[in-house]
């Protein structure tokens, strides 16, 4: 491996979480093989093929990494992974934490330029990719980048379909002898997996995480909401290679003993098929995917079984789709903060009704856990902590601090302190009971006229509307003011709300004027990234392709305030 990836945390630091029990201080393949011999025969993963049992699992797993031994894969290498949530992206995780490699995950559907900058900048040696996913083939499309990348030796074709010419078939490492198969033992505190960071960057940020953050850190946010102690069985609607969905193999697997409910694709109606026919403990997703399961359980009259709990982050949570899905799924709401950077937070099962605290300003996020991670706010320009109740940027820093950036010393420089603290770049408070608010980004702003608007607080209120099930608010270019802010509405209901109507609405909510959106955008549903959060790009793109209404559009007058009524 030629990219360095240091600790930017103090390594006396990281021993004390190890000496404390916070962090288990074994590799991740290690932790699973032990969760291996205890329960031979336990379900693993469940996907369309079926059920896949620990054992089996692991002999998979060590025939892989025999395989990818024999093409010369070794310790600290770094490998990317563009799979399906399935089996083999499972296998692929495990295996290459068997070897000692680092694992870069990226879902299918990003671009071959997005998966081109991101093998580049980390020198990935090989990489693991489906030979045909919803129309994509992505071994096939990674091959044709071998020229351009000369770390790049390897790319291993996975899936149904024939591998592509100048591939190496998945199938066929599957194969291999592993008799003789002796697993690497990584240092703990050393690299395992890289995260991607949609985030603001030109380029998707790099997140490099330790075994131990990934094991220690993140299983710790996982085993505050297993109360009973009892293996989780996880269905995750995110995928597996988002950072959300770290919590998979190396979380609930590895950590925890658990099971892996996947679903290769998300759809409601296959969301909501799996969670009557497996009943999972715990479903992860974003509430975009949970309002579209909301809507399709309208008049149905069934009942879901109940998991323990529902687990929503990636963006803001609304209180009427919190208190819905608390309803329709009977358990309660988990709101999670959370980044592939180092940050996370939640709201906890601990709550009357099974929804989340929604009062106060900004979006509640729970109390932060020290041995997930310790949050303080600090002062935007000094980066010093500020007293309770002043807003000011989140810091956090604990046991799932990553170590660094990959091959970006400048992000190093811009986003972690001295000391190691994680600059998330989001502005919140801490109350006088600990309780973490966020209230919005210093960069997710929309700036029209020269005064700020911040999307989220906008999204809040609008989500409250009983017309709206769902919004996005973006900003898009306008000659005059520099931005403008729209509203992305899902209708509820056949007859969708005016702009004047949503306007209205945040009048009665007690909303600046200046904040009202001055364009309305109505789809069927939001676009997704591949990595299940709304598609904010793709939102911006259509409103700023398509011609400014001469009616309905909000007009602002000159003191920045706007009318309750849409004028022509």
């Amino acid at each position: 491996m030629t990219v360095t990836l240091h600790d930017l945390l103090p390594a006396a630091l990281r021993r004390s979480w190890v000496l404390d029990g916070t962090c288990p201080g074994l590799d991740l393949y290690s932790l699973f093989r032990a969760r291996q011999i205890a329960d031979l025969h336990r379900t693993a993963v469940i996907d369309a093929k079926g059920k896949l049992c620990y054992t089996a699992l692991d002999r998979k797993v060590r025939c892989l990494a025999t395989g990818l031994r024999s093409l010369g894969i070794a310790p600290g290498d770094i490998v990317g992974v563009q799979l399906p949530n399935n089996r083999n992206a499972v296998i692929a995780d495990l295996a290459l934490a068997a070897l000692g490699a680092v694992a870069l995950p990226f879902p299918v559907g990003r671009g071959t330029r997005e998966a081109e900058s991101l093998l580049r900048r980390a020198e990935a040696v090989a990489v693991i990719a489906a030979t045909e996913h919803r129309g994509a083939r992505h071994a096939d499309d990674l091959r044709d980048l071998l020229p351009a990348l000369p770390a790049l030796r390897h790319v291993v074709a996975a899936g149904p379909g024939t591998a592509p010419d100048g591939t190496v078939p998945f199938a066929a490492l599957l194969r291999s002898d592993a008799d003789g198969f002796v697993p690497a033992r990584p240092d703990p505190d050393g690299p395992a997996r890289i995260l991607v960071s949609s985030g603001s960057e030109a380029e998707p940020k790099m997140v490099a995480y330790s075994h131990n953050a990934l094991a220690g850190g993140r299983g710790n946010f996982l085993a505050s909401l297993t109360p009973d102690g009892t293996a989780p069985r996880c269905l995750f609607l995110v995928p597996l290679a988002s950072a959300f969905g770290s919590n998979g193999t190396s979380v609930t697997l590895a950590r925890h003993g658990g099971t892996l409910v996947l679903l290769d694709h998300f759809t409601p109606e296959a969301a909501l098929a799996a969670v009557r026919e497996h009943a999972p403990t715990h479903v992860l997703g974003v509430p975009t995917m949970v309002r579209m399961m909301l809507d399709r359980l309208d008049g149905d009259g069934t009942a879901l079984p109940a998991p323990t709990a529902l687990v929503l982050g990636g963006s803001a949570l609304d209180e009427r789709t919190a208190r819905d899905a608390a309803h329709a799924f009977g358990c309660p709401v988990v709101n999670l903060y959370g980044s592939a950077d180092g940050v996370n937070c939640h709201t906890g099962l601990a709550t009357e009704d099974g929804t989340p605290p929604m009062s106060g300003p900004g979006v509640v996020a729970g109390r932060p856990d020290p041995r997930v991670t310790d949050i303080r706010i600090a002062d935007t320009g000094t980066h010093e902590p500020l007293p309770e109740g002043t807003v000011g940027e989140i810091v956090a820093r604990g046991p799932m601090t990553p170590l660094c950036y990959v091959a970006s010393p400048d992000l190093d420089a811009r986003y972690r302190t001295p000391d190691g603290w994680v600059r998330t770049g989001d502005l919140g408070f801490l109350d006088p009971d600990g309780v973490l608010h966020v209230v919005g980004r210093l960069k997710d702003i929309v700036i029209r006229g020269g005064a700020n608007i911040s999307p989220a607080e906008v999204e809040r209120e609008l989500a409250a509307h009983p017309l709206v099930r769902d919004v996005v608010c973006v900003g898009v270019p306008d000659p005059v003011t520099g931005e403008r802010l729209a509203a992305c509405v899902v209708a509820r209901g056949e007859h969708p709300p005016s702009l004047a109507e949503l306007c209205a609405h945040l009048e009665l909510r007690g909303l600046e004027r200046r904040k009202f959106p001055e364009r309305l955008l109505l789809v069927g549903e939001l676009p997704l990234t591949p990595a299940g959060k709304p598609d904010r790009a793709a939102l911006r793109e259509h409103i700023a392709a398509s011609p400014a209404p001469d009616t309905g559009a909000v007009r602002q007058t000159d003191d920045g305030k706007a009318p309750l009524v849409a004028t022509g």
